[in-house]
């Protein structure tokens, strides 16, 4: 296993308040979704467990390989040295090694897209004590009127080689340009929990730009389902079995082995339509 050691000069170790921590140039917290998915499992895990754990995976260091600095030569070392499956979660501390929050590649045209988080959360408060019914429009004309678009598919795969080889497809597309930025959680080596890709776009409202994102996906060979999630959910505190019964996922993607040609099968799960 791999805390920090020696790095390769393609990675950056990313600290609280350093422009580098967040992915969109706004506080973290929107950008954490490591356990979201198994929120609903267990209703007894409350969202706020939720949020502090996603804060304090955002507020750890980060290992990032930044294409816009740093030699593209660099990038096949950096990522063989921090494969997810061997960079501790915690940290090691016989090996003298520091937690890590997440391991990240932002692509070589990546802009953060960030918005007003702070009028968005403030229009919430407003929201939730309008009595207005809450539902996903509600939501979206938030998102829209403070320009919090950002969204991510997520996949979520078992620590070892499977992860592994998912995010060298996925961080070699960011390099390439292909992904704007993409991140996964390190191994939490005495948790079942799995590990996560995040593969985020610009606008959650923009449905061509969310399919080409899960064409890309598929094209790195990830077969596994694919969840999409709006940024605006989670900075709002919106989990699984919430008290406003909104799915926190927009979209769901099942790569069809039958088909032919292969492809994704991809539902909104607003309005329960296959858009592919």
């Amino acid at each position: 296993m791999l805390g920090w050691g020696a790095r390769p000069e393609g990675s950056r170790l990313s600290r609280p308040g350093c422009t580098d921590r967040s992915l969109s140039g706004v506080p973290c917290r929107a950008m954490s979704d490591q356990h979201e998915e198994e929120a609903g499992k267990d209703a007894a895990f409350a969202s706020e467990h939720l949020a502090a754990e996603s804060m304090a995976a955002d507020m750890d260091p980060w290992v990032v390989f930044d294409a816009r600095k740093t030699p593209r030569a660099e990038f096949e070392q950096w990522l063989q040295t921090y494969q997810p499956s061997r960079v501790f979660r915690f940290g090691d501390p016989e090996g003298h090694t520091e937690p890590v929050g997440w391991i990240a590649v932002y692509g070589p045209s990546f802009c953060p897209e960030g918005g007003d988080v702070v009028g968005l959360q403030e229009d919430w408060e407003w929201l939730q004590l309008s009595g207005r019914h809450i539902t996903f429009d509600t939501i979206k004309e938030l998102a829209l009127n403070r320009r919090v678009l950002t969204g991510k598919w997520l996949m979520h795969l078992d620590s070892g080689f499977k992860v592994d080889h998912a995010w060298c497809g996925i961080a070699r597309a960011v390099l390439d340009g292909r992904i704007g930025v993409a991140k996964v959680s390190p191994c939490c080596p005495d948790s079942e929990r799995k590990q996560v890709i995040c593969v985020y776009t610009d606008d959650f409202t923009d449905e061509e730009q969310v399919l080409l994102a899960d064409a890309v996906i598929r094209a790195t060979g990830i077969k596994c389902l694919l969840s999409y999630k709006p940024d605006v959910y989670t900075y709002l505190g919106i989990y699984r079995d919430n008290r406003w019964h909104l799915c926190p996922t927009i979209y769901e993607s099942k790569f069809d082995l039958e088909c032919i040609p292969r492809r994704s099968r991809i539902i909104n799960k607003v309005s329960n339509t296959e858009v592919t």
